[in-house]
């Protein structure tokens, strides 16, 4: 099933619906126990793939087993061992594991070695070999079994592109030889920090796309929240990860009140609350509770989870902490200074100590240069003079963000924003 995309099949809807839900919620327990079970990782995504369109074909015909994720993994173990048996001439260490192995055996599911398999699945794909782009590919391919079709959506880059990286990655893995297996304490922390980075990524994408029709991809978002559970789960000593879920969290619980009726973006202060997810919320808070008992003090994804708690808890837009956001983003700025953390303290010193204390640090980044080319720096500049009743010079700034942003919400609220800024001519 080439880059792993499913086939076309006839039968229930309801029975196809079961069979990628049972697939989105076990591949990665399957996939990680037939690299246990292989030492192959390449070869146990490729025959997990195949069972998977066998499932595709034969549950509509016959009906979902009473044991979906077991028969999954059963066809796909007769598939490796087809794949050993083709293999044995010229491997003999294939050739000793198909003579060993019988089709009859009862899968190898071992409740108490998934939790190991699933984390060596993650580290693998994020395996710092890999670029970033085929890290966030392997990654929701195999722990979030997407196919090729769905990650190509999500990211709006063609289906092919999708499946190359993969192809590479896989090819890559092969070279260097990387063993399915958890990393050392010592390798397992360094390489933490660029498996929490991906799963940020793609909540990232999810939450406010860089381009495209929906300003939210929900399925996205979603999934990286179910990753950054996952890793609660088998990492619960590290604050960040516990400090990442709580930002993905807080984060999430927004989603339902972003947008109207009609599915066009309503911006913070004109939100809802009430329609916000609590339940999202308390899940997030005591995230952040367990994060800042870890000890260590909060890393940059817990700062950014405390600054998300502050809107959180805040009954309006006027009631917000707006000091201690501040207070808050000066402590991000030092763990982790960047343009985007420079133009949000910015966006909170305007709230909490007027617009024309933010002007000054908005104009230090215009002239640094480091955010040209995105929307964001005029769209804040273009929102900052709109306060200080600087109209003209809000409607340019607002117009320039309009020319560069590529996400059709976004574009429709800054056309929104330049009309309510006073007459203009055409903006398209």
């Amino acid at each position: 099933m080439a880059g792993g995309d499913r086939p076309a099949v006839s039968g229930s809807g309801a029975t196809r619906s079961a069979v990628e839900a049972v697939w989105r919620m076990e591949s990665a327990h399957i996939v990680g126990t037939l690299a246990r079970y292989t030492g192959d990782f390449t070869l146990a995504e490729d025959v997990a793939q195949e069972a998977l369109a066998v499932a595709l074909v034969t549950w509509p015909r016959d009906g979902v087993p009473a044991n979906p994720a077991g028969w999954l993994l059963t066809t796909a173990r007769r598939r490796a061992i087809d794949a050993f048996r083709r293999r044995s001439a010229l491997d003999e260490r294939y050739a000793a594991i198909a003579h060993e192995t019988t089709e009859a055996e009862e899968p190898d599911w071992d409740p108490d070695r998934i939790e190991d398999d699933v984390l060596a699945l993650i580290f693998i794909s994020c395996h710092p070999a890999l670029s970033r782009e085929a890290q966030v590919a392997l990654t929701l391919r195999v722990l979030g079994g997407l196919t090729s079709d769905e990650i190509a959506r999500a990211f709006l880059v063609p289906t092919a592109t999708v499946q190359a990286r993969i192809t590479r990655a896989k090819k890559t893995l092969a070279a260097a030889r990387v063993p399915f297996e958890v990393p050392a304490p010592d390798e397992r922390r360094e390489r933490l920090p660029s498996v929490l980075s991906v799963v940020y990524l793609i909540f990232t994408e999810g939450s406010t796309a860089s381009a495209g029709a929906a300003l939210i991809r929900v399925d996205l978002a979603r999934e990286a929240v179910r990753l950054a559970r996952m890793l609660a789960r088998l990492v619960p000593d590290d604050a960040e990860t516990h400090g990442l879920l709580a930002l993905l969290e807080l984060t999430a619980s927004r989603f339902p009140a972003r947008l109207d009726g009609e599915g066009e973006p309503v911006l913070l202060e004109d939100q809802d609350r009430r329609r916000w997810d609590r339940s999202a919320v308390r899940r997030g808070r005591a995230a952040l509770a367990v994060a800042g008992r870890t000890g260590g003090g909060l890393g940059a994804y817990g700062v950014q989870a405390a600054i998300a708690e502050c809107h959180a808890v805040a009954p309006s837009v006027a009631d917000t902490a707006w000091a201690k956001i501040v207070v808050l983003y000066d402590a991000l700025g030092r763990l982790a200074p960047s343009p985007i953390v420079s133009l949000n303290h910015a966006v909170a010193v305007s709230m909490a100590d007027g617009p024309a204390a933010a002007l000054s640090l908005v104009d230090a980044l215009v002239a640094e240069g480091s955010l040209a080319g995105t929307h964001l720096l005029p769209t804040v500049r273009g929102e900052v003079l709109t306060r200080l009743g600087r109209t003209d010079e809000a409607r340019e700034e607002l117009a320039a963000a309009l020319a560069l942003c590529r996400n059709d919400g976004e574009r429709r609220v800054l056309q929104r924003k330049i009309v309510a800024s006073g007459p203009a001519e055409d903006i398209h």
